[in-house]
């Protein structure tokens, strides 16, 4: 947590909405002296640090260096958003399974892009570029569970596990 000296920016009581959370994302991502005192790069491991938490969201700051990302995932029905606030970042969203085989859809998420979705939504981010990025990202509610999902041979999602996240 920022320490109790720092005032926390403006943002919505208990956003739950993704628009709602994307506007706690660049209320958070204007107030550089809360978070880019905290960034750490570590390998192999991208790191993270929860920066606030409400009675039902959360803010986390995350560092990528270049090739680090996420594995496929789900959020365990919380809705999100998440903002670039140094480097650049790559998305690829997927369907969820039983939900058709549409391809992935890749986004490119350069500098001060904010990306907002549903409690419904899987994805996986990573940095591509040459240079370490941050991002911030909101929860509603805070996140109690993760899916994890590997890709099959003709594109659909196949459940690994199902982990609880911890600080």
């Amino acid at each position: 947590m920022p320490s109790p000296a720092l005032t926390l920016p403006a943002t919505v009581e208990d956003p739950r909405t993704p628009q709602e959370l994307a506007a706690t994302v660049r209320a958070f991502a204007a107030r550089r002296e809360l978070w880019e005192p905290l960034a750490r790069f570590t390998t192999p491991e991208r790191w993270y640090h929860r920066l606030a938490a409400g009675t039902d969201h959360e803010v986390w700051l995350l560092t990528w260096l270049p090739g680090q990302g996420t594995e496929i995932h789900d959020h365990g029905g919380a809705s999100g958003a998440f903002g670039v606030v140094r480097g650049a970042l790559t998305e690829r969203s997927f369907a969820l399974p039983g939900a058709g085989g549409r391809p992935p859809r890749t986004r490119a998420l350069p500098l001060a892009a904010v990306r907002s979705f549903g409690p419904r939504h899987v994805h996986e981010v990573t940095n591509t570029g040459a240079e370490p990025a941050v991002s911030i990202h909101a929860y509603a509610p805070a996140l109690a569970t993760m899916s994890y999902y590997t890709e099959t041979d003709d594109g659909r999602l196949r459940l690994d596990r199902t982990d609880a996240v911890e600080d």
